[in-house]
């Protein structure tokens, strides 16, 4: 009979030949992990905004996001594993390009991150199987990327993956923070792994660099102040009193892991092909992507993250991003959308009009070739 440890060993063993950069065991004990409450007090305080699939129940009431056993009653063990998707590009707060914008890091690959992981996650779930069909043990599995009711970060910090970060990003003191995710629930009692010690510190340069102040405290993120959450998960208007926050991001936000020391000094890259740019996805232009009609966007962003934003989204934060940048240049396109069809972009776009209109004359020269300062750039 094979132990828990030779199981274990095996799941790892597979998910290196998959190609995946770390794998963990962690148990399916969630009554155990202190974190499920602060998850229950953090969706009552309503800091998940619009993500309502955040929010869904078991039909007891309990959050189905609070165990995975709420979905999978068989799970006695998680394997995590993940993936580095952090290419050699610079980082957002080291560019300064008034006439560009910013897509996040995690959207810039040629194929979505559901796509790129969940292959390699059926690879170790194959080897599982075999194994378990040689030596005649029933076996259940189920594959997440993202898409399941797990809390997969909680998970891989009891896997020991790493640490969760007061960013609340997972934390790996060896690749950093640019971390894809996936978990393999299984019916198998595997070896499970300790947690690792948090090691940021003292340090808190994710949170005073966070131009929303979504950060409230380490580790409590309200998601309705998150760039991120703005520019991909809200949608309609966005709030005025964030917009100028939003400054050149049109598509998420990277600045409170682009400030990271974990990033900074010791992150790794990665060569895989499917995580490097699209071409014109890194620091795009932003009258280039104002430029784009609805077909070349669907043809553009097919299998990206970024489609996630719609195409109004993505021309609303277009808008904000243009308002922002001080460029009088940008009040053609901005005058063609105000008086576009969509409401949303039209709103945006006026209001960018707005500001740009109301810089002082002597800053338009200056504007596309001074510097902006961006918090957390230091």
């Amino acid at each position: 009979m094979l132990s828990a440890e030779q199981l274990s060993l095996t799941a790892k063993q597979a998910a290196q030949h998959a190609g995946l950069d770390l794998a963990g065991v962690a148990p399916v004990r969630e009554e155990d992990f202190p974190e499920i409450k602060a998850f229950a007090d953090w969706i009552a305080a309503g800091n998940a905004g619009e993500m309502a699939y955040m929010e869904k129940r078991t039909e007891t009431g309990e959050l189905k996001r609070s165990s995975a056993k709420n979905s999978v009653p068989w799970a006695k063990s998680v394997i995590v594993c993940a993936i580095n998707y952090n290419t050699a590009h610079p980082y957002s707060v080291d560019l300064h390009d008034p006439a560009r914008g910013w897509i996040s890091r995690y959207a810039w690959g040629a194929m979505d991150y559901h796509n790129a992981l969940m292959p390699r996650l059926r690879q170790v779930e194959a080897s599982l199987r075999e194994l378990a069909g040689r030596y005649g043990i029933a076996l259940e599995t189920r594959c997440y990327v993202d898409t399941g009711p797990v809390l997969e970060r909680l998970y891989a910090r009891y896997a020991g993956i790493g640490w969760i970060g007061k960013n609340t990003c997972l934390i790996n003191q060896q690749i950093g923070s640019w971390l894809f995710l996936g978990v393999i629930l299984t019916s198998l009692e595997l070896r499970q792994d300790e947690p690792v010690p948090d090691r940021c510190g003292s340090c808190t340069r994710c949170i005073d660099a966070c131009p929303t102040h979504a950060i409230l405290a380490p580790g409590q993120l309200d998601a309705r102040r998150c760039i991120a959450y703005l520019t991909i998960e809200k949608r309609g208007t966005i709030e005025e009193e964030f917009r100028d926050s939003i400054g050149h991001h049109i598509f998420g936000c990277d600045i409170c892991q682009d400030v990271c020391p974990w990033n900074r000094k010791s992150a790794v890259t990665t060569s895989s092909p499917e995580f490097q740019p699209r071409p014109g996805l890194f620091h795009p232009e932003l009258q280039s992507m104002a430029d784009i009609g609805e077909e070349q966007y669907r043809q553009m962003f097919r299998g990206s993250p970024v489609k996630r934003a719609k195409f109004a989204g993505l021309k609303r934060n277009i808008a904000v991003a243009m308002g922002n940048s001080g460029n009088r240049e940008f009040l053609p396109a901005l005058e063609k959308m105000a008086t576009g069809p969509d409401l949303t972009v039209a709103g945006h776009a006026r209001w960018a009009i707005e500001k740009l209109r109301s810089l002082p004359e002597q800053t338009e020269s200056e504007s596309a070739t001074k510097p902006q300062e961006t918090c957390g750039s230091g």
